[in-house]
């Protein structure tokens, strides 16, 4: 089965740029066929194209000039202009595709055509919240967490009055203040879970798959601690918003991904919920730290885990990899992701050295110079690791072992292997700062007298002993931030 697949996050509505006509106007069905070609032959499996749903302008003018955002407005695009700013594309007015992006019909046509080129389409799923202007308050006002006079009276920042005379909250993250540009939806009332269900499946149709935004915090436990003060009129649901939920779409369509956006060391619970994939940050975390055993110690996690887990060096709410580690650690951070089990993620400009992180809220980019040396690496690196048996093969944690009594840089490395039907790759990288060495056990019963290991990282073949590997390992040795792949 075909579990170790890999992602593309784009930004839409910047990306869209890149190809617009003559008079600047821009639309789905204006990218080429082949750029996704160039994606499927890079060895992408999902595409996920970040904001593309209908969002409400009358939002902007209100939330998307607070000071930090002008800050980091200036930060990403210096020259910066009103029009710049489009509002967060997840503060959702409806489930609609956004006009000025393409019609229904243009996104149905670029689900087709990924799906005959054998990749998938992944979309947004924001199921915390929507639009604080969203038509939705006047027509389905039941769904949304209604509060009291009282509520609002003593934090006016998380609660709001509507138009229609009634208290609602703003959708929040419990560790951080209201976002104030949404409503928060509300996950003890029955009504809204079977509207937010509906919605869901009718999504099963328009594409393959949806990333679900803050997927953690409809559980009970969290809404109940985020929300206690304006639950007094909601009973607790029996269960769990999204077990039956990914059951229902399941049901519907067997093949349909499920990822969730999950943090606090909720992953292994949302992947008992029904995810197909969950965010890997704390990994993320740990190669930027450079702690090797801290590496290694996530690794050691259950199989199935981590097949589930969504490893990732950046995405379009973390920092640019390229603006926290150089180009040499990024050449081994992006190896140790590329060659480990679970879903690879990788965010537009990322492979050509982008350092910029763009505020989710702006339409247009700073234009930046390509890092041709990492781009080469990427090239390189996608290009092994597109084959199968590092989506379909079996993976296992190797120890490296000192290269010889009394050197100990062996703990500076990290070695994997990956065998599928008669097919073996070894993977083996210095993270650190040193030169390093040290011997790979291997078990190579039925190899020939002298096996030649080829590095595909580094277009070299060596031939060594079978028996000299069986009894005492591979000797290697490699130079800081480098990275072996042998074939053999």
């Amino acid at each position: 089965m075909r579990k170790n697949l890999s992602l593309y996050e784009i930004n839409t509505r910047v990306f869209l740029k890149k190809f617009a006509d003559k008079s600047g106007n821009i639309n789905i069905s204006y990218v080429p066929e082949s750029y996704w070609d160039s994606l499927k032959e890079k060895g992408f499996d999902y595409i996920w194209l970040m904001g593309v749903w209908k969002t409400c302008s009358s939002a902007i003018e209100g939330f998307c000039y607070e000071e930090d955002l002008v800050k980091a407005y200036s930060k990403a695009l210096k020259d910066w202009q009103k029009e710049d700013v489009i509002g967060s594309p997840y503060s959702i007015d409806s489930y609609e595709f956004n006009p000025a992006l393409g019609s229904t019909e243009d996104f149905y046509n670029v689900k087709s055509l990924l799906n005959n080129k054998g990749m998938k389409l992944i979309l947004d799923f924001v199921p915390n919240h929507l639009s604080v202007h969203t038509h939705l308050l006047k027509t389905n006002p039941e769904i949304f967490l209604e509060a009291s006079e009282e509520n609002y009276n003593t934090d006016n920042h998380t609660f709001f009055k509507s138009d229609n005379g009634k208290y609602y909250a703003h959708g929040r993250d419990p560790f951080f203040p209201a976002w104030q540009d949404t409503v928060q939806i509300n996950y003890y009332s029955l009504e809204a879970r079977k509207f937010m269900d509906n919605v869901l499946l009718d999504l099963t149709d328009v594409c393959d798959g949806l990333r679900c935004d803050m997927a953690m915090l409809v559980l009970n436990n969290t809404f109940y601690s985020t929300w206690v003060g304006a639950l007094k009129n909601y009973p607790r649901p029996e269960k769990d918003y999204w077990a039956d939920t990914i059951a229902k779409i399941k049901a519907k369509r067997e093949d349909f991904i499920m990822i969730a956006e999950a943090y606090w060391d909720l992953e292994w619970v949302m992947q008992q919920q029904g995810f197909d994939y969950t965010y890997d940050k704390t990994l993320t975390e740990r190669i930027r730290s450079g702690y090797i055993d801290a590496i290694k110690g996530h690794l050691q996690a259950d199989t199935e885990y981590q097949q589930k887990s969504v490893r990732f060096l950046e995405n379009h709410d973390e920092e640019r990899t390229l603006s926290i580690m150089n180009c040499e650690r990024n050449k081994t951070a992006s190896a140790i992701i590329a060659t480990i089990q679970g879903l690879k993620l990788y965010n537009d400009g990322q492979l050509e050295g982008r350092k910029i992180k763009l505020p989710v809220q702006l339409g247009r980019e700073w234009a930046e110079t390509e890092n041709k040396l990492l781009k080469a690496h990427y090239d390189k690196l996608l290009s092994i690791t597109k084959a199968e048996i590092f989506k379909s093969g079996k993976w296992t944690l190797l120890e490296p072992e000192p290269g010889w009594d009394g050197n100990f840089t062996y703990v500076n490395m990290l070695s994997w292997l990956w065998t599928y039907k008669d097919e073996h790759r070894l993977v083996v990288i210095n993270h650190s700062e040193t030169l390093s060495k040290c011997r790979i056990k291997l078990s190579l019963e039925g190899f020939p007298e002298e096996v030649e290991f080829i590095d595909l990282m580094n277009d070299k073949t060596y031939l060594r002993s079978a028996e000299e590997i069986n009894s005492i390992g591979l000797y290697v040795e490699l130079k800081p931030f480098n990275t072996h792949i042998f074939k053999f």
